[in-house]
């Protein structure tokens, strides 16, 4: 309980996984060591989600604080699976989508803030491989999307 405790306190609350939907997909997937994390979108601590465009509706600065709440539902996922977030090992990929304006070249620096939260997290074992690409459009007219690869115990 050791990343939960630090998690509390940093004043983060891990949002609730959805458990009586009936959808095709799943939070995560472990495979062997690794665990496969579902795509996830941000939303506020009280579940507000975000919509609209990078480069229009909000700053590179906002969709960085978006990110960032992307990375707390995908460590939600994670203990969904898991049961545990001491048994992520490390951090081992992150893709990051910006839904943006055609000219927004900032995708690195959004997704920064889904990155540097892991790595406060999870101190050097969350530094990461990473892909952050701009794109036309996202599901639920999100700003910013991430979904990851940890390898556990």
């Amino acid at each position: 309980m050791r990343i939960e405790k630090k998690l509390e306190e940093m004043g983060v609350t891990l949002p609730e996984i959805p458990t009586n939907v009936d959808w095709p997909v799943i939070p995560g997937v472990q495979v062997g060591n690794l665990l496969f994390l579902t795509g996830v979108y941000p939303q506020t601590g009280s579940g507000t989600p975000w919509k609209g465009k990078v480069g229009r509706d909000y700053s590179t600065e906002e969709a960085y604080v978006a990110a960032r709440w992307c990375a707390i539902a995908l460590l939600a996922e994670a203990k969904y699976v898991l049961g545990d977030l001491d048994r992520v090992k490390r951090v081992v990929r992150i893709l990051g989508m910006v839904n943006s304006t055609d000219d927004f070249e900032e995708a690195p620096q959004v997704m920064n803030g889904c990155s540097d939260f892991l790595v406060e997290v999870f101190g050097e074992m969350g530094k990461h491989a990473r892909s952050a690409v701009c794109m036309a459009s996202l599901t639920v007219q999100s700003p910013v999307e991430a979904d990851a690869v940890f390898e556990v115990e």
